[in-house]
Formats: structure tokens, C-alpha cells, sequence
């Protein structure tokens, strides 16, 4: 173990808005990454009112009260920035030389002030929206899977629709005031939290963060009450036909929230199943029984409990079912046979190493800060790495054996026309 070389350090400030700050001194670094993190995605919406948190990312590049364009100016002076949104935080990021730091500072700190609110600019981004939704969603093969695999895993909790929106209606009906009230609830400082690492002095920075946001007012936001997604009783099953070319199936089984123990014992077994040429599904499934031509596991990462899903295309003249109880097969192989120590550490150094690296990165270091200290302590990124580490074949095959039940289970066969 080499923990010590993954510490990120940082100091932490508040601002009397409620605005917290976050700061990461590197100087082997010219550049300084600012990250704001705002506690506001998918599962805050309204359900007859989503997709908002991702038309809001847009409508935040179409420029404020004061300035016409958010890139121009940070093109000028090097910078470069991008954003996304999931279904708990909608993230804003910009990287640019150190000596200009103000310039990216200013530009956001403006459009938390006063964003540029217009029938014209949301009618702008709704078009740009609703065409991502066609083209990503609908026209793409196999692009609507999150459309259908969400609600069949999530009957209460908002995670039951994707980030673009349950359906296009919504956004296309989306008022100016409905934005309004949306942006007046979540976009206050004392819902952000802006990250920053790089060539910067901490108590520098927070004397620049203060000139730019301190005085933002702070709107009481209200703490929204969201409702846990009840234990799943009975396995659930859709089948839908696409013009696609090959049948695929989707299982979803749900997990524990971010950071329970259950959570790494989770994330660790998608690595083991197909992290590498070496992992479980890939060897078995696509290379000896050639049952599917590519197949991934992977955990959705959602703060409150999500899901593990276990996703393929499976090969012609295969049926559904033989490729169904081929994984099936897999999994309970893994609660019944322990798990070999070594192939268990080989994905931990796989982990630490990745963990390493992303940290040598001032914008992945002002990202995970943020992302960290809105799940409760950023100190808890530097925890992380022991988290993987101490984790023991038993809790393997325990957590496969709770969580790889039938009632737990929801699978889509996505199935291709005249096959």
C-alpha cells in the first residue's frame, strides 16, 4: 500500500451565504482548476417536470445578465470548461492558467447572479435538448435502454427517470417561470460548492472567491424530502422489439447508497465480472462460450441506493434465455465459490493505481473534492483506496449471495425485429 501518495490535501472555508470553498494548492502545475459542484440533478425534479437539471446545464452556457457568451471570454484567456449533469449533481468545470483565474471566477460567480433568462435562450437550449433526446435517446440503437430499464428497476424514487427527462414533452413545455422557480430553489450558494486546485495560495484564492461570490444573496433553499425506493419483492421482466441487430439483455439489481460498505463490495465484484480481458463475463461468455459478442457490469455510482447492471449483446442464433442463465450462472458462482485472495488483490492494485493517477489531475482532484465534500466530508476521497483494500473474499461472496436474487432482479430483453 502507498496511501500516502494519494493524500489530497485542501483548506476549507464557508462564505456567510452558505457557500463552501475548497481549496488544493499544487504547484507543480502553470494551470488552477475551478469546480462547482451544485447539490441539484435529476432527482430533484418534479416527476411531471423532468429533465430540468440537464436543460439547466445548457441554459448556463447561454450567458448571463452580463455577459453575452461564457466561452468567449475564457477562450481569450486560455481557459477551457465544460459540465454534466447526473441524476444527484449538476457539475461546472474550467481549467486555465493560473494568472487568470479572476477571469474564470468572474464568469461564474456571474452566472449564479444573474443568469440570462429570455423566452429566446430557453427556447434556444430547449431545441438543442429535445434534438439531443432524438438523437441520442431515440434515432441511436439501443438508445432508449435508460428510458425503459430505469422505471422498471424504480417504481418511487425519482431515479426511475434518466437525466435528459422521462419523456420530450416535458422539456418542450417548460415555461420561463417554471425555470425560474427551478433555478431561485437550487442555484444558491448554499447549495454549491466550488473546489479549486492548482498553482494557487489557499488564502489567496479564498480572498478572490470572496470578492466574486460573497455577495450573492442566499435564497432559502428548501430541503426536499425524497421519498426511499421500497425494497424490491418480485423479479421484474419487459421485453421490447427494436429495429436493432442484435437481441440484448439489461438485468439491474439494486445495491447500497455511495457509501455503504455494501457499495465497494458492489463495485468491486463489476470489476471482477468484467474490468480486463481476464474478467469473469468476458472469458466465459464471449470468449469460450461465445454467447455474447461484448457484455459490461458496472454500478450507476447514485448517492441514495442504486443499481448493478449487467448488460449485452447477444450473439445470432443464440436464444435469450440460454444467454439469461449464462450469466446467472456466473453470478451464483460467485456467492458459492470464495473468491482466490490473489485475483481479488490483482483488481485492488488495479483500483489504487487508477486512484493514483486521477489524483496527479488538478481538474479529477477539484471534481472529487467537491463531489466528496457534498456526500459529506471531502476528507472521505482520501479514504477511498482502504475502502477497496479492506475489502475480503468473504464480503465478496456475501454481498453476490444478498444482492444476486431473483426478486431483486429486473431485466429488459431488448430484442431485435425478425431475428
Amino acid at each position: 500500500m502507498h496511501l500516502h501518495k494519494s493524500m489530497v490535501n485542501f483548506t476549507r472555508f464557508q462564505l456567510p451565504n452558505g457557500l463552501k470553498v475548497l481549496i488544493n494548492e499544487d504547484i507543480t502545475t502553470p494551470l488552477v482548476a475551478i469546480n462547482i459542484l451544485y447539490a441539484v440533478g435529476s432527482r430533484n425534479e418534479h416527476p411531471d417536470r423532468t429533465g430540468f437539471a440537464h436543460l439547466f446545464e445548457h441554459l448556463m452556457f447561454g450567458g448571463s445578465a452580463n455577459i453575452p457568451s461564457f466561452d468567449e471570454p475564457l477562450q481569450m484567456v486560455g481557459g477551457e470548461n465544460n459540465a454534466f449533469t447526473s441524476n444527484d449533481i449538476t457539475n461546472y468545470y474550467i481549467t486555465l492558467p493560473a494568472d487568470n483565474i479572476e477571469t474564470g471566477l468572474w464568469l461564474e460567480s456571474d452566472r449564479m447572479l444573474a443568469l440570462d433568462f429570455s423566452e429566446k435562450s430557453l427556447n434556444v437550449q430547449k431545441n438543442v435538448v429535445m434534438e439531443e433526446f432524438r438523437q441520442r435517446y431515440l434515432n441511436q440503437s439501443y438508445g432508449d435502454i435508460w428510458l425503459l430499464l430505469r422505471p422498471l428497476a424504480y417504481k418511487v424514487h425519482p431515479y426511475r427517470w434518466p437525466t435528459i427527462g422521462e419523456k420530450m414533452e416535458h422539456i418542450q413545455e417548460a415555461t420561463l417561470s417554471d425555470v425560474k422557480s427551478f433555478f431561485e430553489t437550487h442555484y444558491a450558494p448554499s447549495n454549491a460548492i466550488i473546489a479549486i486546485s492548482g498553482n494557487i495560495n489557499a488564502s489567496n484564492g479564498f480572498a478572490l472567491v470572496e470578492k466574486w461570490f460573497g455577495n450573492i444573496k442566499s435564497s432559502a433553499s428548501k430541503k426536499q424530502q425524497i421519498v426511499p425506493e421500497p425494497a424490491q419483492t418480485e423479479a421484474r421482466t419487459l421485453t421490447v422489439t427494436r429495429k436493432v441487430p442484435f437481441d440484448a439483455i439489461y438485468k439491474a439489481w439494486h445495491i447500497p447508497s455511495r457509501l455503504d460498505k455494501g457499495y465497494y463490495v458492489c463495485d468491486m465484484i463489476t470489476d471482477l465480472l468484467s474490468s480486463g480481458k481476464s474478467a469473469r463475463l468476458y472469458q466465459t461468455l464471449v470468449k469460450e462460450k461465445k454467447l455474447f459478442s461484448d457484455i459490461n457490469a458496472f454500478v450507476s455510482g447514485d448517492v441514495d441506493a442504486g443499481i448493478l447492471v449487467i448488460g449485452g449483446k447477444v450473439m445470432k442464433n443464440v436464444p435469450t434465455e440460454t444467454a439469461n442463465l449464462a450469466i446467472l450462472e456466473i453470478l451464483s458462482n460467485l456467492s458459492q465459490t470464495p473468491i482466490s485472495a490473489r485475483e481479488l488483490k490483482k483488481v485492488q492494485n488495479r483500483y489504487e493505481t487508477n486512484l493514483l493517477l486521477s489524483q496527479t489531475n488538478a481538474l479529477n482532484k477539484a471534481m472529487n473534492i467537491a463531489y466528496f465534500e457534498m456526500l459529506g466530508d471531502a476528507n472521505l476521497l482520501n479514504h477511498e483506496v482502504d475502502k477497496y483494500c479492506s475489502i475480503a473474499p468473504s464480503d465478496v461472496a456475501n454481498t453476490a449471495k444478498a444482492i444476486f436474487t431473483e426478486q431483486n432482479c429486473s431485466t429488459l430483453y431488448y430484442m431485435a425485429e425478425n431475428n
